[in-house]
């Protein structure tokens, strides 16, 4: 009888991810079981069907080969194909299946394991520079609140003089094995020591100047150098200036958040910097060179005769230094002409005087705005 197809027994598509799977199976197993129906035949073998299933589909090796070829994987063996699931469930014969039951149950299939070292959490700093250091670069100093390694009793909790000891009931692994009724019959589960609360270990003359923590609460002032270029939002990272770890693990890290204040003239984009710069009539008209500021000293910049409202100018190399990087952005210059709202007779006169000696040949020889107005209409 040809075996069907791994997908269509789990009720899936081939499109399924992991957790799709294990969702699937998880519902399967527990209306299949033959503890849940004793004597069905029928349930039974689709129960073995429903794992052999998983077997294949929840290892991404075995599911690559089986959507390839199918049952008939050459890499199986001579005849091909998957062989049939035949671990119990009884007696702790699991398979790969232990994470499933961790679901169920809360526990794992497996033995307990010693604790190992842990590392200490991360710390979080939020620093707020100006637009200047940003740019340039500087050196600062934070004071962090964080736990350190009590020095009373070099972190083992213990009162000088005395060790923790090994907890007898959990033989140092943290855990406990216990026989546990279900829907899938009896189970073995893992559970945490209740006599060392998963310590592995118990304290029985606990330090008085940490309590038996290990760890004693205090500041640490920390020095550092803020890089140049270095915008808005991103993080420097200080490896092992986080929270100390547990049984000789690696403390965490330092993870410094930076907040650059905005700048009353230049806008930043990447490395490159904006600044609009307000100029008159006679400047733009006649060409002019400006004293442009930069982050350092002013520099100067020539704008040709003729320079019209809005116009922008590049000035190479006068942006932000590239973060981690020897280059530099640049400065990017709008030009804004300003309209004189105070003149004098005299002065309006003038501008009189110069308006009527135009012909047109002074702008652009390109169709005039009423022109275009005019024929809109017209049209």
């Amino acid at each position: 009888m040809a075996k069907r197809d791994y997908y269509e027994i789990l009720g899936i598509q081939k499109s399924a991810n992991e957790a799709d799977i294990k969702k699937a199976y998880r519902q399967k197993a527990k209306t299949l079981h033959p503890d849940v129906n004793p004597g069905d035949k029928n349930a039974e073998a689709q129960f073995k069907e429903v794992n052999e299933a998983y077997e294949v589909l929840s290892d991404a090796q075995k599911r690559a080969r089986y959507d390839q070829f199918g049952h008939e994987d050459p890499t199986m063996g001579g005849g091909g194909g998957y062989g049939g699931f035949e671990g119990g469930f009884g007696g702790g014969g699991f398979g790969g299946f232990g994470d499933i039951f961790s679901d169920f149950f809360g526990g794992g299939a497996g033995g307990g394991r010693p604790r190992g070292p842990v590392q200490g959490d991360d710390l979080r700093y939020d620093l707020t520079i100006s637009f200047e250091e940003a740019a340039l670069g500087t050196s600062r100093e934070i004071t962090v609140a964080k736990d350190d390694t009590c020095d009373g009793c070099n972190g083992t909790g213990a009162k000088a003089g005395t060790s923790p000891t090994i907890c007898p009931t959990c033989k140092g692994s943290g855990q406990v094995r216990t026989t546990q009724s279900t829907i899938l019959g009896s189970m073995q589960v893992l559970k945490t020591c209740s006599t060392c609360h998963g310590e592995g270990k118990i304290i029985e003359s606990p330090c008085t100047k940490c309590n038996g923590r290990g760890k004693v609460r205090g500041t640490k002032k920390i020095t550092f150098k803020v890089p140049a270029g270095i915008d808005n939002g991103q993080i420097i990272t200080m490896r092992g200036q986080g929270e100390p770890g547990t049984n000789g693990g690696p403390a965490g890290n330092l993870q410094i958040l930076v907040r650059v204040q905005p700048h009353k003239l230049f806008k930043r984009k990447d490395a490159d910097l904006y600044l609009d710069a307000p100029i008159t009539f006679a400047q733009a008209a006649l060409g002019s060179e400006l004293d442009v500021p930069t982050l350092g000293k002013p520099v100067k910049y020539a704008i040709p005769e003729g320079t019209q409202p809005g116009t922008t100018f590049r000035i190479k190399g006068q942006g932000i230094q590239h973060l981690n990087s020897s280059g530099k952005g640049d400065l990017y210059l709008k030009v804004n002409v300003e309209v004189p709202q105070r003149m004098s007779e005299e002065q309006k006169q003038l501008l009189r005087q110069f308006d009527g000696s135009l012909t047109g040949k002074e702008y652009d020889p390109k169709k005039s705005f009423f022109n275009k107005v005019k024929d809109a209409f017209n049209g």
